[in-house]
């Protein structure tokens, strides 16, 4: 209690707030620069759900996109959690060759 009073006191944690809005702020501006709506990414998403899902199962509530600016290129990132690969579908594939 008394380290968190002190970080308070010597602006830490408004420094920590500080980072946390820049950060936001940037990715609103690489949205803005790659004329990407809020939909467009939500729609993304869902769409690479939909290709992933017949592949693998995943943690829909933890796959996240990301748009990241570097030099003059937007580069998309994706974190998918996979839960298990389909093996079904393999099974599949070898049966139609």
């Amino acid at each position: 209690m008394l380290l968190e009073y002190i970080n308070r006191v010597l602006g830490k944690a408004a420094s920590s707030s500080r980072i946390h809005a820049r950060e936001r702020l940037r990715l609103v501006l690489v949205h803005d620069r790659a004329k990407m709506s809020p939909y467009f990414m939500n729609q993304l998403k869902e769409d690479l759900n939909n290709v992933i899902a017949r592949y693998m199962v995943i943690d829909f509530d933890k796959f996240e996109i990301v748009l990241d600016q570097s030099d003059k290129v937007v580069e998309l990132k994706t974190s998918v959690p996979i839960k298990k690969i389909r093996r079904d579908y393999m099974d599949r594939i070898k049966r139609s060759s």
